[in-house]
């Protein structure tokens, strides 16, 4: 009895082994999103584009409301390819993106609210017709 169990804990030390083989760092483990990379290269783009050709916006500050947008696009867009279709949580990651993006425009381009609201209400119909189509 004493050589089974030896041989069960040599053969469980052997599938140990083999199955320590090192693993290749998935590109959520590599680094933070790169949708705030983008949102940076925007910024500096824009800011150059003002100081190089005399462009300017008033409202610059809007800018940075992009930056979680971007997170919400890279986050709606990493749901869509872990599951390979198109989620609830993909769903609201794009709604919520597409959300911040329409305020910062607004903010930037100094648009009226009174025009925009209205948009925000197509955004959360369309919100609801796409739950009823996924999950």
């Amino acid at each position: 009895m004493n050589d089974d169990i030896e041989r069960l804990k040599e053969a469980e030390k052997e599938a140990n082994e083999v199955n320590e083989e090192p693993v290749e760092p998935t590109p959520r483990q590599r680094g933070p999103h790169w949708g705030a990379g983008i949102a940076l290269i925007v910024l500096g783009l824009v800011f150059l584009l003002s100081n190089v050709t005399g462009f300017h916006l008033d409202n610059w500050w809007a800018l940075f409301i992009l930056i979680p947008a971007a997170g919400s696009f890279s986050e709606a867009w990493r749901n869509y390819q872990r599951h390979g279709r198109f989620t609830k949580s993909s769903r609201n990651s794009l709604l919520w993106g597409i959300i911040i993006s329409l305020v910062a425009f607004t903010f930037l381009l100094d648009l009226d609210w009174g025009l925009i609201w209205p948009v925000f209400l197509i955004i959360g119909g369309l919100g609801a017709l796409m739950g009823a189509w996924f999950d």
